[in-house]
């Protein structure tokens, strides 16, 4: 990695700046309802406070408050999830800069600082380098570990890097490793498993991926638009119509590459998408219904794919896994490539949400904590808080 990590750097007796990514889903009642973000920056949360700072102040967003303080946007049910975690004392401190935050650092008999949520000034999405400088001033040195959030050019993500000596933190410096590295140079067979509802959401990984992978399995809403520019009814199925010739673009741009693509050969149809619908498994979609699964011929064929790959790139669920009745399919292809002995690779996002639906998170290589952000880097694209760092 050409940019500093943390052990690159002394951390003793210094007021660690950390960003993290805290966008944990809250319910009405403001509990916190999947802690896994938390989790995510635990090594790197303990291994900084071995290393005996003089304290370590943490800063993230929740939500989008717009700029405005929303108190249902506060991170104050995330300092005490936290601490219960951790089983140390957190500091949570209503604000994110100013002299009064500045003084309470510098008081506070607690290691552990959780700023209020830095969102709650627009300045932050506008990475307006005065608020950058202000956030900078809390700190001596700046560790970055929000891969989440390493997409967007943000104060707390880049602005800062012009401020203080700027570090990946373990959970940064893994994506990096995994979706770089593995990307890069990856042991073939190489398959992607592309899913999801749209193909416009994919046209930057499909034209990345397609001429370094080895094959290409297709399934989820965006598969509908791929069979229709092949001439096969869909029926009610998703239909991007805009994206229909971009479609055969990507057909005839596989065949030149001598790539194989495979699209799904069966169905679950059913008349809407709602649970309790009774579903049936077609290889041709009658006028009116919706397909909303992969069938057991697709998932034998891509099994048949999967089984000899050395390294798997998944972004985008197979079907409807949220609805129990349409979830075969992912968890079919989810729990086959669990048991292989490739390097499996989850983008986020639904993707992410989906195998943790299945309780196969350690049956996975590494899963990625950002949505956006894998989905940026699998399209080859430089992320602005990678970018930041300070180079090695």
């Amino acid at each position: 990695m050409d940019k500093l990590t943390l052990k690159d750097v002394s951390l003793k007796e210094k007021n660690v700046l950390m960003r993290v990514d805290f966008n944990v889903p809250l319910d009405d009642k403001l509990n916190i309802t999947d802690d896994t973000r938390i989790r995510a920056t635990l090594p790197t949360i303990k291994y900084i406070l071995e290393q005996n700072p003089k304290k370590l102040i943490l800063m993230s967003h929740l939500g989008r408050p717009d700029g405005k303080k929303e108190p249902k946007y506060s991170l104050k049910p995330v300092a005490k999830r936290l601490e219960e975690i951790l089983k140390e004392k957190v500091k949570f401190l209503d604000d994110c800069i100013g002299e009064k935050i500045k003084k309470e650092i510098k008081n506070s008999k607690e290691k552990i600082i959780l700023l209020e949520n830095l969102r709650f000034y627009a300045e932050e999405e506008k990475n307006d380098s005065n608020f950058a400088k202000e956030l900078a001033s809390l700190g001596d040195i700046f560790v970055n570990d929000a891969f989440g959030t390493a997409h967007r050019a943000h104060a707390s993500t880049e602005g800062i890097t012009h401020y203080l000596t700027s570090v990946a933190g373990f959970l940064l410096e893994k994506e990096i490793q995994y979706l770089g590295k593995t990307l890069e140079k990856p042991l073939r067979p190489f398959v992607v498993i592309l899913g999801g509802a749209k193909v416009s959401d994919k046209i930057g990984v499909i034209n990345n991926l397609l001429p370094k992978c080895d094959c290409l399995l297709i399934g989820g809403g965006m598969a509908y638009t791929f069979l229709y520019a092949q001439g096969k009814n869909i029926g009610n199925s998703k239909l991007e119509k805009d994206k229909v010739d971009l479609a055969k673009e990507i057909l005839e741009k596989a065949k030149q590459l001598n790539k194989e693509i495979v699209l799904p050969l069966d169905h679950l149809i059913v008349d809407k998408i709602e649970a309790g619908q009774k579903g049936k498994i077609v290889e041709d979609i009658p006028e009116g219904k919706i397909a909303v699964d992969i069938g057991p011929k697709t998932v034998e064929e891509f099994k048949k794919r999967l089984k000899t790959a050395k390294t798997i790139v998944w972004n985008g669920p197979l079907g409807i896994f949220e609805i129990d009745d349409f979830s075969k399919g992912t968890y079919e292809i989810a729990s086959f490539i669990g048991n292989l002995s490739a390097t499996t690779i989850i983008g986020g996002g639904d993707t992410a949400s989906a195998i943790a639906k299945f309780k196969l998170e350690d049956k996975m290589t590494h899963i990625s904590t950002g949505g956006g952000a894998s989905l940026e880097f699998m399209e080859g694209k430089v992320l602005p808080g990678i970018k930041a760092l300070t180079d090695r």
